[in-house]
């Protein structure tokens, strides 16, 4: 069961945006980048710890479109074609109230691999 539920999720396109409202009040926008990178998939994390897969050039990436998952998730897909991430309301809240350390560790992870943000 999860902690944290959303009362709200609102996908701003043209801003690129994924906005989640919680019913403890909070509300994050997370960007689709960001959604992206941090995809739950095997694809992004791997199998297992440090088996994580660094994702480049997802700059511009979008959500295409959203499903719900049951009661507890949804399943973006992205327009560069990713559409197995299923984000449960927990990932979801974690992110959120994570984004600032996660953000910045990606931007170091990509620079420790030679790699810059366009």
């Amino acid at each position: 069961m999860s902690k944290h539920i959303p009362t709200e999720i609102t996908l701003h396109k043209a801003r690129r945006i994924l906005e989640v409202a919680f019913d403890d009040g909070q509300r994050f926008e997370l960007p689709c980048e960001y959604l992206r990178v941090y995809s739950p998939s095997a694809e992004v994390q791997g199998h297992g710890p440090g088996q994580e897969v660094l994702q480049l050039g997802k700059e511009e990436v979008n959500i295409e479109r959203i499903e719900q998952v049951g009661t507890y998730a949804i399943q973006p897909s992205f327009d560069d074609g990713h559409e197995s991430g299923i984000y449960s309301w927990d990932t979801l809240y974690n992110l959120g109230v994570n984004y600032e350390a996660n953000w910045q560790n990606y931007l170091r992870r990509l620079e420790e691999a030679g790699h810059t943000r366009h």
